[in-house]
């Protein structure tokens, strides 16, 4: 059992609040850690997929007061919507009566429409907490490679073999566009969406350009976005948006776009293994992508991300600025002998980062000059975390 890093943040948000949501995507682990939660008090797991136990919720309110002493899982949420207006008053009187946390853990795979609903019914009663795939200080340093061909998605990484991780992921991809997708919205085409994720993973890393898209897909650039949308939504898609300080300076406003687990950006483009992988022109851009988002998810909630670029040519790769305003510029080099460049330089004196560090694939620690730090993934990720 690989040990959720996020695991303590769950029990610690359901001491302190009577109704926590943990969303992520679907097969990333949510159901494993939420029984492991349970397991540790009385409590009570419904899956809302499952006919019968949707039938137990005929009356709900009845079944929620059969089971107040308990906490209730309830998994799938967002197959009954109708819920949170119900679970709003329950909660309401459990407080009444003394009873004001740890009440019910809901799980569901992350859609807009589950974070309004729970928001709007449930302002000031519900806990959010977001449920990755694995990252590194989860699997270890020396588990690297096999965290950035495989991703973190767990039955890909667990899988026995190279061969049994890419066809995991590629019924994932299937299932995602057959069947989970049109269950969240108005049907919308899986070839076209599978031709945008495609187009996605070959521009991973790149600026978006939605008016190319949809020359490509044959649809309206209103559409694209809403597409993309609905791909960020499942937390299947990162668009990382651009840090535009007032400078006086021609900055880059369109967002970048990633691939969020590698894993899926391979089996996107048909990458089985390491060599393969090595041999693509996708290389740099995964790399870039695996270090991006494993940052991102270490720094937390609070910390928003973007990425630096002007016309001019000053670009950083990641910048991570914390609620107090401090900063940290993190550039990202595929290469054992990275150099401080040009544009770092331009981009550094711009927005004077608190910390600047180049992340690369050695272990090594060392200085570049100017206050930058040549550093390996896994030392800043410990750092983060």
């Amino acid at each position: 059992m690989i040990q959720r890093r996020i695991a303590p943040q769950v029990a610690s948000l359901l001491a302190q609040s009577p109704a926590v949501v943990l969303s992520g995507p679907r097969q990333v682990g949510k159901t494993t850690l939420a029984l492991e939660i349970a397991e540790r008090r009385p409590a009570t797991y419904l899956d809302l997929e499952s006919e019968i136990d949707r039938a137990r919720l005929a009356e709900p309110e009845l079944y929620f007061a059969d089971h107040a002493e308990e906490l209730l899982v309830l998994d799938e949420i967002q197959r009954l919507p109708g819920l949170f207006e119900v679970l709003r008053g329950v909660i309401d009187r459990g407080r009444r009566e003394g009873r004001g946390d740890s009440r019910f853990l809901l799980l569901g795979s992350a859609s807009l429409d589950l974070l309004a609903q729970s928001g709007e019914s449930l302002a000031g009663r519900i806990a959010f907490a977001e449920l990755a795939p694995f990252d590194l200080t989860e699997v270890g340093a020396g588990h690297l490679d096999r965290l950035w061909v495989r991703g973190g998605f767990p039955d890909s990484f667990l899988a026995s073999g190279e061969e049994q991780s890419l066809r995991w992921r590629r019924d994932f991809i299937r299932t995602y566009l057959e069947r989970d997708i049109p269950q969240l919205g108005p049907r919308i085409p899986a070839e076209t969406l599978r031709r945008l994720w495609t187009m996605l993973a070959h521009n991973q890393g790149g600026l978006l350009n939605a008016a190319n898209i949809a020359r490509g897909l044959g649809v309206s650039g209103a559409t694209v976005g809403n597409y993309l949308d609905l791909m960020v939504d499942l937390l299947l898609v990162r668009r990382l948006a651009p840090r535009v300080p007032n400078l006086g300076k021609r900055m880059v406003r369109s967002p970048k776009v990633y691939v969020r687990d590698s894993g899926l950006l391979h089996a996107l483009l048909g990458i089985a293994d390491k060599e393969s992988l090595l041999g693509h022109p996708v290389v740099g851009a995964s790399w870039e992508g695996l270090v991006i988002e494993n940052l991102i998810g270490l720094a937390g909630a609070d910390v928003e991300p973007s990425f630096y670029r002007t016309g001019g040519g000053a670009e950083v790769d990641l910048v991570l600025t914390w609620p107090d305003g401090r900063e940290w510029a993190i550039e990202v080099k595929r290469t054992l002998a990275p150099k401080l460049e040009r544009g770092l330089r331009s981009a550094l004196a711009d927005i004077e980062p608190e910390r600047r560090f180049v992340v690369y694939p050695g272990s090594e620690r060392y200085p570049l000059g100017e206050g930058v730090e040549a550093i390996g993934m896994a030392e800043l990720c410990a750092e983060l975390s």
